[in-house]
């Protein structure tokens, strides 16, 4: 019923949301200056934070599950990198969504809150391509998903120039 390994699956949320977010506080500051109702204005880009803020924690939880097994087939090194990113982006998610919250808060607070909110849903946003791109490193260069194709533990690998199979392509067994 859910796909194995769950955490590509689960990474897509953030990565769209991170992205959508900026947008919909930039709307909801255009809304709110035009005079709709700063709450229910705001109440949006409030939803997408804390959707934003689960499904981060939703995509660290499933990669720690999964990073044994693809460190099995990756060096630690560029493993951990990603780790620590996504870790961050998610702290980071965390203090985004207080932040976002006090924007529900009236007069110059709330304002100032909202601000800064829009402000930081772009920082966040750059911080979230630097994990996608060290996840997308894992999985492109250092061939993560090898971990769970049906032949990962005797996965050919040729030599640089050659392709396995083709006659005077050396093959060796990792």
């Amino acid at each position: 019923m859910f796909p194995n390994p769950l955490h590509p699956a689960v990474v897509h949320f953030p990565i769209v949301l991170m992205l959508l977010l900026p947008v919909i506080a930039c709307v909801a500051l255009w809304a709110i200056h035009r005079g709709v109702n700063t709450r229910r204005a705001w109440s949006l880009p409030l939803i997408g934070a804390a959707a934003l803020a689960l499904s981060s924690w939703m995509a660290v939880a499933t990669g720690k599950n999964d990073s044994e097994r693809v460190e099995r087939v990756v060096s630690e090194q560029p493993v951990e990198t990603h780790e620590e990113s996504a870790e961050l982006f998610f702290a980071l998610s965390g203090v985004l969504l207080v932040a976002v919250s006090a924007g529900m808060i009236r007069g110059t607070i709330g304002r100032s809150a909202r601000g800064i909110a829009t402000a930081g849903a772009f920082a966040l946003a750059v911080a979230g391509v630097r994990v996608g791109h060290t996840g997308g490193q894992l999985v492109y260069r250092h061939g993560a998903a090898a971990a769970y194709s049906d032949s990962a533990s005797t996965r050919a690998i040729a030599k640089p120039g050659t392709h396995a199979g083709e006659a005077g392509g050396e093959v060796r067994e990792r």
